[in-house]
């Protein structure tokens, strides 16, 4: 799985390089910025999870560059403005200072604004197949959901409001199916549309899939803060519990936890057996999800 992962981040690298370079005012700090926050490390997870998807159903790897290019300028705008002061005042992130530390608060406020944007010129003017063409407007609808107001959005304020304070394993559930799931389940959506109606046939079913492993990632990275370390993660290890964040481990115990993460994968792998078509790589990455150190 890591190598697969490896040779689709190299190939989103390219694309987001290749939009990048269109941008004037290439010596400016935003610029520098954007590529800086953009393309240092991260797994690709969500851009993954579009070409697969995409794949699974016929799409080539050229027509589902947009998408994958597109959900990844979201997720990183997101990781940029998190780790403002405002937020969860982070100074690592994929194994490197943050950007608001290499360059300004300002800066990255900007970039994030900046990154958002580009997401969206991306997927109103990047290539689709024929197929996903029919879907173009509903794909740049599904994104602004997702990380908006009735997803990602509202998944940080409700995360931030719960600092200090115990929160129940519903209300956890909730902040995380929109804070980590909502753009997890954006990413295997934007692969299904770009296939165009045979993609729109599956999406209960996708949708299920994704909502397992949305939560699932999360359980993982709740079990990572704790038994993780700063340099494999990436990210200081401990934050949540310097926040004094509810987690899955502080409600269900670490063990508690672990068996959530072990319900969360039958739960995608049964949601995968009612889809006619190579699953494969969806069912490796499911077990990927509760099986990976960073």
């Amino acid at each position: 799985m890591v190598e697969a992962l490896t040779s689709y981040q190299e190939r989103n690298n390219s694309q987001l390089n290749y939009w990048l370079d269109r941008l004037p005012h290439q010596e400016q700090p935003l610029v520098q910025a954007m590529r800086y926050g953009l393309l240092l490390g991260g797994k690709r997870a969500r851009p993954f999870l579009v070409y697969i998807t995409g794949e699974m159903l016929g799409c080539s790897s050229a027509t589902l560059d947009t998408p994958a290019s597109a959900i990844e300028c979201i997720h990183a705008y997101s990781l940029i403005h998190d780790d403002l002061p405002a937020m969860d005042d982070d100074e690592l992130r994929r194994g490197q200072t943050t950007c608001h530390i290499k360059f300004d608060e300002a800066t990255a406020i900007l970039t994030g604004d900046a990154l958002q944007t580009l997401a969206f010129t991306i997927l109103a003017e990047g290539e689709l197949s024929a197929a996903g063409e029919a879907n173009r407007i509903k794909m740049v609808q599904v994104l602004a959901q997702a990380s908006g107001a009735s997803g990602m959005c509202i998944g940080q304020a409700l995360d931030l409001a719960a600092e200090n304070r115990s929160v129940s394993l519903e209300e956890l559930k909730d902040i995380h199916k929109n804070k980590t799931g909502a753009l997890m389940k954006c990413a295997i959506r934007l692969g299904a549309l770009a296939a165009g109606q045979k993609g729109v046939e599956i999406l209960p079913q996708l949708d299920k899939y994704a909502d397992a492993i949305g939560l699932a990632f999360q359980v993982q990275d709740d079990i990572l803060d704790i038994i993780g370390d700063t340099e494999t993660l990436g990210k200081p290890q401990g934050s949540d519990q310097e926040l004094n964040k509810s987690t899955y481990p502080s409600l269900l115990g670490l063990d508690g936890a672990m068996k959530k993460a072990q319900t969360l994968l039958t739960e995608a792998l049964q949601a995968l057996d009612a889809i006619p078509y190579n699953t494969q790589l969806l069912e490796e990455f499911a077990r990927y999800v509760i099986e990976r150190k960073n």
